[in-house]
């Protein structure tokens, strides 16, 4: 069978980030892609000009046609923008029984711009994030979530990281891209496991979609039947391979995207 994965995102007009970003990456990893658009975004690698949100009843009527024809084997849910559309999501997930579920809680935007309202961060912890086999918050989206300071170190990431995995997810990768060391240690916690991902941190401008491209390849890798863990590793090191290969094409003149086809082009 041919291996299908889902994303419930924003669209990325610029092409680096959200539903565009999560298509490639299934794409590259042979997985076959379906979409569910929660908002569209005017943006480019040098930030977002305008959101329009698409409705909630829109959003179920997309997932309804979705899960009732696709045999999906994950899905990886980025940005949510509203509370209708939060509990949209969380009941078609319910209701088309999702266990494999990778949520990115997105936030804010490369560029600094909010991409989720104030009053439906409580929704999102709430409604999505209980139903999630892992989240996979940065730094600043962790803290956040937690209403807490960012985290310095690894010990301060840890210990969010078991804050969140009180909120209800089957386990927590929160990612260290935003720290400043020499490496960039992305760290997987569940209630009885932990697992240290390191990579080298990579000196490149071509950063946008990071987040969504790692959330992606990890529901990617859960399609293609691989565990948690094996599937975090397997995204770490395509995203790890995507920045190093990120200067070989300039799109743009901010934050140019990550190489997605590394491999092929």
């Amino acid at each position: 069978m041919t291996p299908i994965a889902l994303t419930i995102a924003g669209s990325d007009s610029g092409g680096g980030a959200g539903i565009q970003a999560d298509l490639k990456t299934f794409s590259a990893l042979g997985v076959y892609g379906a979409s569910v658009i929660t908002a569209l975004t005017a943006q480019n690698t040098k930030g977002v000009s305008a959101i329009h949100n698409v409705p909630a009843d829109f959003v179920t009527a997309q997932m309804d046609a979705v899960f009732s024809d696709l045999d999906i084997d994950a899905v990886k849910i980025g940005m949510v923008s509203q509370r209708a559309v939060i509990e949209a999501i969380a009941a078609g997930l319910e209701r088309w029984r999702q266990s494999k579920v990778v949520v990115d809680p997105v936030m804010v935007a490369a560029s600094g711009d909010k991409l989720l309202a104030a009053d439906a961060v409580d929704v999102l912890k709430r409604a999505l994030i209980p139903r999630a086999l892992v989240i996979t918050p940065n730094l600043p989206e962790a803290a956040a979530l937690l209403e807490a300071p960012t985290a310095r170190n690894e010990a301060e990431m840890r210990e969010q990281g078991e804050r969140l995995l009180a909120l209800g997810p089957q386990a927590v990768l929160i990612k260290g891209g935003h720290g400043s060391d020499a490496e960039s240690v992305d760290l997987l916690i569940g209630p009885n496991t932990f697992t240290r991902l390191a990579a080298d941190r990579i000196a490149t401008e071509n950063t946008h979609g990071t987040g969504c491209t790692l959330s992606s390849a990890i529901a990617a890798g859960l399609a293609k039947g691989l565990g948690l863990s094996e599937a975090v590793g397997a995204a770490k090191r395509y995203v790890t391979d995507a920045l190093l290969a990120g200067d070989r094409i300039k799109i743009g003149s901010g934050r140019g995207p990550t190489h997605h086809f590394h491999a092929w082009w």
